[in-house]
């Protein structure tokens, strides 16, 4: 419009350009930082976020703040910068964590869920003796995506969609390190009281339920037996242990007394990354035991392969005395990757994906899973607490359902 029209506006050509070259900054920063050499670090405890498909209307707009961010060079260096100052000029802990798209102990994060308010609940919460938590332990279990009813109905939904197509089903849920050491959190905490409600109807419902195995008292058990816990205090996982615990209490369900002739026994260490300090900006590591198992009583028969199973993990082994001989396929997260070397040496055919594949491929997901007599699920308590598993859905086991109902086992 003219200037002197009463409507005119003036454009701010200046500010407009400021703006537009700021935004393709940002935006190409990940780009252009690839092609001179540096490469984004996986800064949480998931997957960096995978560029928007356009093929997600609206979402391709809204996806892209999350892939730039996880790609943006020197993050980790700025997380740790950020965390140092506020340390040390302010004496308290920076809000460093990912927002609502992080999704530490990755799980397939395809479907909506409400958002984390981080001023309200911290992204890790400092306990005593030094141990740290994670903070989804209680923010997931506060603000849930469905309600423990709804979680019930589609567990028992993969069970029923399983079972019917004549194979057998396990359900093992990997208990938060919070409700396992729940004496090592601090005195009081955001959230405490819907977390430890929320914890113990989830306690009290859910295994009886879904006939989902409870392992908080075999691990336990399995701490004192040791002499040290189960689960490392500033990584939010259990220990090889632990892995080896679900591996124990699996076998002894499909085929009781199967592991009277195990042998079990240390073997190397090696430090692992933890993933509950890289949240503040620290770089720390844990000592890994890791352990020889000879199924029957022989020589060891464990695989080290690691794998986060977002491309499928398969690992096959010669029949020995005390292994379990049906092909077996497994729904596993970042707990599995603590038991995948002593699945491999008791199983003669185990093959493990990870949840969101699921979610994202039910097809693919549905005919891997029909290659097995088995179908093994383990998942964690704090997505399964929060219902933030794309899975849970009655829906979801219906749709891979007709996939296995049409190869049935006989």
């Amino acid at each position: 419009m003219p200037r002197e029209h009463p409507l005119h506006r003036p454009r701010h050509g200046r500010r407009q350009l400021v703006a537009l070259i700021c935004a393709l900054a940002f935006f190409s920063a990940p780009l252009s930082s690839w092609l001179f050499g540096a490469r984004p670090e996986q800064l949480e405890n998931r997957p960096l976020a995978e560029f928007p498909s356009v093929a997600q209307g609206f979402g391709f707009f809204t996806g892209l703040n999350g892939w730039a961010t996880d790609h943006l060079p020197f993050r980790k260096a700025a997380v740790q910068g950020v965390s140092g100052i506020s340390r040390g000029v302010f004496g308290e802990q920076a809000p460093l964590a990912g927002g609502s798209h992080s999704s530490p102990v990755g799980a397939g994060q395809v479907d909506a869920k409400p958002p984390i308010d981080e001023s309200v609940f911290p992204p890790v919460i400092e306990g005593r003796d030094g141990w740290l938590y994670l903070g989804h332990d209680v923010s997931y279990r506060c603000v849930p995506s469905r309600s423990i009813d709804e979680v019930v109905a589609g567990l028992k939904a993969w069970r029923k969609a399983v079972e019917a197509s004549g194979r057998k089903f396990q359900l093992v849920i990997a208990p938060d390190k919070s409700t396992v050491y729940p004496e090592h959190l601090p005195e009081n905490y955001p959230g405490e009281d819907c977390s430890v409600a929320a914890r113990e109807e989830f306690w009290r419902k859910v295994p009886k339920a879904t006939g989902a195995v409870d392992l908080r008292a075999p691990l336990r058990q399995a701490a004192e037996r040791n002499g040290h816990p189960i689960y490392h205090d500033i990584d939010t996982h259990w220990t090889h242990e632990g892995g080896a615990t679900m591996v124990y209490q699996l076998a002894e369900r499909l085929s009781p007394g199967i592991s009277r002739t195990w042998k079990m026994t240390p073997s190397r260490q090696y430090p692992h990354s933890a993933d509950i300090p890289d949240l503040l900006g620290q770089d720390r590591t844990v000592p890994i035991q890791a352990y020889a198992l000879a199924p029957d009583g022989g020589a060891d028969n464990t695989q080290f392969k690691p794998s986060d199973f977002h491309e499928p993990l398969h690992l096959k082994s010669s029949p020995k005395p005390g292994m379990i001989t049906n092909p077996v396929r497994m729904v596993g997260d970042s707990f599995s990757q603590f038991a995948s070397p002593y699945l491999a040496a008791t199983y003669t055919d185990i093959a493990i994906t990870h949840p969101g594949n699921v979610a994202t491929n039910p097809e693919a997901a549905a005919n891997f899973l029909a290659e097995g007599d088995v179908v093994t699920f383990e998942l964690s308590e704090r997505f399964v607490a929060g219902g933030r598993y794309p899975l849970l859905t009655p829906q979801a086991a219906a749709q891979v359902g007709r996939v296995l109902a049409a190869h049935p086992v006989r």
